[in-house]
Parts: structure tokens; sequence; C-alpha cells
């Protein structure tokens, strides 16, 4: 290409905001640091030393229930809703909050109490109301930290999963996961930091999209890594018939060769995120294979997880392959279980989903624990949303469906830093409104100037797990389009009272 040419080309593919913004920022040089020392966090990156503050957790597993499971059958008792039956719920509960066009035209909203036994897990003072849906995971209630007061303003699926993964409703931010991987880098050359499994389910209705787990504005090699359930774990993991790894050696090389000579005429930063995409994938067609092979497992773990977790894609298989992920230094898993929106059947369809994951759960945080690695791993389970304290359709004792709730659900969380065995935050006796102490409603605004004690919008869940992993919220920032972004937007308040 001529002078002339690789000029115009140059032009053509740089604005005027990129000009300025590479050459303040120096966007370049930091990539290409990243790329020679595979370590570096985001912090050293941009000339801070080290993390913000010493970390409790060295790794996250996020279990994530896509569709907004019940808190009301699962987690947040309430006896007085038995006593109310069918009766309409009180305007004064509601106070005008919207609802969704699923259930704006019923002519009455009636209280649906939940059909199942509750017991307390009583291993302090506080002890910790589990369902009977969730036996397993019953067994471990002393190691969670169960906050009911969660809540969020979004009220459909698609930009509450977005929400909560993303800090923004509108699509086209970087995820947790993405944001944890620019922040804390990788300690293991052969695996990506941030990897992403979908268990299977018998209510998959929902869709999932790449963007949950995508990097927005971020460097591309900060993506989540899809390990997909049947077939190769991760897709072209194989080289093609004819092609030896030798060969392969070779065509990365001389792809490197053209990439680095497309970067130095150019400087485009995501040329060089593209360099290290590829060395990854070569890596990984070593390592991902011998971290899918389950045959070196014992009998006893199979026992622990079920027999599910032989079965590639099941929850406690996902389960089973976090907990090797983590043992390999990976420091961002997620596990996404769809079909949690219940608005018809509520008892078959959670009754199916609890089987699917309660000891998945069990398992995984017994099998940290007992090999050492509860105390630096954080765990959080939880979905994007909760459901309605009254009935969507038709009432049964038996039989009932639940709305989308954004008021107030239910997160637990355990390890990594969290204190065990407690509760936190409360709700009415409808689990309707977040309450203080004596029932009162609390209604903390979407934009607070202060935090409301006993409350936790979903920034401040994420701003918490930044926390715990040693990255203060407000300091993990990317200039990107003339402003500074952060995962908590301009938002969110670290929870130390649920703090060790």
């Amino acid at each position: 290409m001529s002078a002339p040419a690789s000029l115009r080309e140059f032009e053509l593919n740089q604005t005027r905001r990129q000009l300025f913004g590479r050459s303040a920022l120096g966007v370049g040089t930091a990539a290409l640091a990243g790329l020679l020392q595979q370590d570096l966090s985001a912090a050293e990156r941009t000339g801070v030393e080290g993390l913000h503050h010493i970390p409790r957790a060295k790794r996250v597993i996020y279990l994530f229930m896509s569709g907004g499971p019940s808190h009301h059958d699962l987690w947040d008792y309430k006896p007085k809703m038995k006593e109310m039956f069918g009766q309409p719920l009180p305007d004064e509960v509601r106070d005008g909050q919207r609802i969704t066009g699923m259930t704006a035209g019923q002519q009455i909203l009636p209280i649906c109490p939940s059909k199942y036994r509750f017991t307390k897990q009583q291993n302090n003072d506080q002890g910790v109301w589990v369902s009977e849906l969730l036996p397993h995971t019953a067994k471990v209630a002393h190691e969670l930290c169960v906050v009911y007061s969660t809540y969020t303003e979004a009220i459909n699926h698609d930009p509450a999963i977005t929400y909560i993964q993303t800090g923004s409703q509108i699509p086209g931010r970087p995820s947790l996961g993405a944001w944890l991987s620019y922040g804390l880098g990788s300690t293991n050359e052969n695996l990506p930091s941030y990897v992403v499994m979908h268990a299977r389910s018998n209510h998959a209705e929902q869709s999932l999209f790449s963007r949950l787990w995508g990097t927005g504005f971020l460097p591309a090699d900060h993506q989540g890594v899809l390990l997909r359930s049947s077939g190769d774990p991760v897709l072209y993991l194989n080289n093609p018939a004819g092609v030896s790894r030798n060969d392969r050696r070779a065509q990365l090389d001389a792809l490197s060769v053209l990439n680095q000579a497309h970067y130095q005429q150019y400087g485009d930063p995501e040329v060089l995120a593209r360099i290290r995409q590829h060395e990854m994938a070569y890596r990984m067609q070593s390592s991902v294979p011998e971290l899918m092979d389950l045959s070196q497992e014992t009998d006893e773990t199979f026992q622990l997880y079920g027999d599910d977790a032989r079965t590639p894609g099941t929850f406690a298989a996902c389960c089973l392959n976090a907990r090797r992920l983590a043992e390999r230094g990976v420091r961002n898993i997620q596990i996404f279980h769809r079909g949690w929106d219940a608005h018809g059947n509520l008892p078959g369809e959670h009754e199916s989903q609890c089987r699917d994951i309660d000891q998945g759960c069990a398992a995984l945080i017994s099998d940290l624990r007992r090999r050492g690695m509860l105390d630096d791993t954080l765990v959080v389970w939880g979905g994007e949303f909760g459901r309605t304290s009254y009935c969507q359709g038709r009432l049964t004792r038996e039989s009932y469906g639940r709305d989308h709730h954004p008021r107030c659900f239910t997160v637990w969380m355990a390890g990594g830093g969290v204190k065990p065995g407690i509760t936190y935050g409360r709700t009415d006796d409808f689990a309707y409104n977040i309450a203080d102490e004596f029932g009162n409603p609390l209604r903390p605004q979407p934009a607070k100037e202060t935090w409301t004690p006993g409350t936790m919008h979903i920034h401040d869940l994420n701003a918490t797990i930044l926390h715990l992993l040693g990255i203060d919220h407000r300091r993990l920032t990317y200039r990107y389009q003339g402003r500074d972004f952060r995962l908590t937007d301009i938002d969110g308040h670290v929870v130390r009272d649920i703090l060790v």
C-alpha cells in the first residue's frame, strides 16, 4: 500500500475523539505492557501500585439464577401471609408502586403464601430460615450470609439482568466479570481470567446474551470465555484435520507478525487484544481438555455433588468444574441457570429448578471448605429480581404463579470475607418492601446521596464484591467517550455490616 493510501486508511479509521483520547492516555503503551506481562492488573497499568487494599477473596464464583427465583418460596419466611390467604394485598403495602402489565389488569392482587415448610437452621443467636425445597443447602446454612433486602429499579428480565451484570439497564457496558478481569489480571496464563458456563434446565425458555459476559468498551481480551456443555467445551478447540500443533504455532507466529505491523501502523490497541486472544486460544488447546476431564475425581467427590455431576452440562457438573477452575487460578467464574420465571405453575417449576441446583450449591461450598479454599473464595447466589407476594392468575393452595418483583429479593453470599450464618436486612410481613427493625417500610431512592442501612441496591452488591477482591469500586474506572466509567456508575456503597 502506498504512503498516501496508508495515510487515508488511517484517517478513515481514526475519529477526532479517538485521536485525542489515545494521545492523552497512551492506551497503546498500556496494552503493550499487558502483552509483555500477563499478570498486570488495571491498577498497575495505570500507574497505581498493587490493589487498592488487602483483599479477603482471591476469586469469585457467581451462581446466577436467571428469571427471578421466588424469595417467598425459598428464603424469606412470612407466616402472617398464611392467615391472609387470598385476601387483597393492602393498598398501603403496594403504595402505588408500579407492577408489570401481566398483573396490572387483575381486579385484585390476592395474597399468596408459600405452600412450603420452612425450618430455621440455628447455628447462632440469629439463624437462617430455609425452605424444604433446598434440603442440601440447608445443611450449609451456617456458611451463608442471606441478604433479604437486595433491590433494583428494573422490573423486566432483559434490562434487569443487564443491570445487575453490567451496572446499566442499557446494553453496551462491560460485565462484572470483565471489570474483574481488567482489574485483577490473571494468575494462570493457560486459562482465561473469566469463564462462563450455562447449566442445563428443564425450563430454559429465556435467552442469555453474550453481552452479559462481554467487555463493552474494555479491551476485548477481558470477555468471558463460554465453556459449552456438549461437544468441544470451546468452539474450534481442536485443530482441523491435517493441521498439527506445530503447524498451528507457525500460523499464529505469522499472523502475529502481520498484526504487529498493523498495530505499528495504526496504533489500535484492539490489535494487541486480538494477539493476546489468539495466544490464549493456543494455550487453551492443552489446558481445557485437562480441565474438563473429570476421570481423576474421586467417588467421594461425586457422592458429594451427586450423580448429576457425571453428566456434562448439569448444574452439579458446572459447580464441580467451577471448583476445578478455582484451583487452577481462574479468578472469575460464573454459572448461569435459566428457567426461574414462574408466572403460572410456580410450585411445579421451582421444584424442578431446586432439584437441579440444590445439591450442587451445597457441594460447592462444602468442597471449597474441605480443601481450605472457602475463606478466600467468594460464592454469590441470586437472580435479577424476586417474585410478588400476590398471585398472578388463578390462586389455589397448591398451585399459583408470581409476577416480577424488584423492590426486595434475596441473595446469599458465602466465604471470601463474608460473615457466615447471618441474615442481613428485613422485609415487611408480605416480603413486598424492605423494612426497618419495627416492620416499617424503607423506600431507598434509586439515586441516593446517602446509603440507607439495612438495604442492598445491586450497585451496593457489586461494590461489595469488588471490595472483597481488593478493589475500590470508585477507583476502578475506564475512560471512554470523554468520561470515566465504572461498574457502579455514580452510585454504590460497600455493605460493611456483612463483612468479617
